[in-house]
């Protein structure tokens, strides 16, 4: 795909970002606004990307360092970063028009190298609506027994896999199991906003819907 090419987002991008997910989300209740989002990629710049296709904006990426077991409150925006080995692929979305080529799947791609290549030894994601079943497909586990913010709906599960890398670093096998105090879902470094949340959809199909992606 010559006319098509994932980089890191930039702070021209966010106009376009900001309408691109509101547009997938605000029907559903599930868009977080700029502040949120802004706030997920000031945690990590490095793991944030944009997609080019065609000769403009075609969608976006946005992950994060959280801890293993506990996922970013929808209604919350993080304060500051987190330091561990977990990268959490927190929001994907692919823009109408580049949609049916299989982006969503590249960019997912893309993060899981990027993480291996900065020694993360898992990835997590939460899913909505069922897409579990295509994210077991890519690799990971589903985990309906840990605990998720409200914001989040009734329908979403917890997901995870074990990343291999090189040297000191590796590790594989089965996920670690949770603390009782990774129970708590309340999340770190994070600082309360008012947004209601509820589930989105329609992602089997095409890849088109899992951890709040549309692609």
């Amino acid at each position: 795909m010559s006319d098509t090419r994932i980089r890191l987002l930039q702070e021209e991008d966010w106009d376009e970002l900001v309408n691109l997910e509101e547009s997938a989300y605000a029907a559903s209740g599930l868009s977080e606004g700029e502040a949120a989002l802004r706030s997920r990629h000031r945690a990590s710049p490095s793991t944030c990307f944009a997609l080019e296709h065609a000769g403009g904006f075609g969608g976006y990426l946005l992950a994060l360092p959280y801890p293993l077991f506990r996922s970013p409150d929808l209604s919350l925006t993080e304060e500051g970063a987190v330091q561990g080995s977990n990268l959490h692929l927190h929001d994907l979305v692919i823009a109408e028009r580049a949609r049916g080529r299989g982006l969503a799947h590249r960019m997912q791609q893309h993060l899981e190298e990027a993480a291996r290549t900065a020694c993360y030894q898992t990835l997590s994601l939460v899913a909505v609506h069922g897409s579990q079943v295509l994210w077991t497909t890519l690799g990971y586990g589903a985990r309906p027994d840990i605990g998720l913010p409200a914001s989040y709906g009734t329908e979403a599960v917890y997901m995870a896999k074990s990343l291999e890398t090189t040297g000191a670093s590796r590790f594989s096998g089965p996920l670690p199991e949770p603390k009782r105090a990774d129970a708590d879902v309340s999340a770190p470094n994070a600082v309360p906003r008012s947004r209601p949340a509820t589930g989105a959809l329609s992602f089997l199909l095409a890849f088109q819907y899992a951890t709040r992606v549309f692609g």
